[in-house]
């Protein structure tokens, strides 16, 4: 039996149902939050997609902020400080767009108050 997180999906994938989060996305993410044994796939994705929004061009801060808040309503109290941590770990305009929304969304006080 293999004891460590599965291998899928990939940080990639994450990172694509982040890049499009359409409702189909959302419920992708939602089954992932599901199980502590992918929180790390989930996390790794999420540095993805904040990496890739970080080098366009065209910065969508609006989305970002969405999605972070997004995440920070839906996440279970074990990951908002995983959240948190992926949101503080660039000074990049994208990163701070995530972190908006996931300080708007009030996650992380709601993880320590249960």
């Amino acid at each position: 039996m293999n004891a460590g997180p599965a291998a899928f999906p990939d940080r990639e994938t994450t990172a694509a149902r982040f890049s499009s989060f359409g409702e189909t996305d959302q419920a992708f993410v939602k089954l992932l939050m599901e199980s502590s044994e992918q929180d790390e796939n989930l996390i790794e994705g999420l540095h993805r997609h904040l990496d890739l929004a970080s080098q366009t061009r065209f910065l969508n801060s609006l989305k970002l902020e969405k999605l972070g808040e997004w995440l920070g309503n839906e996440a279970h109290a074990r990951l908002q400080m995983r959240l948190m941590e992926a949101a503080r770990s660039s000074q990049h305009p994208a990163y701070q767009a995530f972190r908006t929304g996931l300080t708007r969304s009030g996650g992380l006080q709601r993880a320590f108050k249960a």
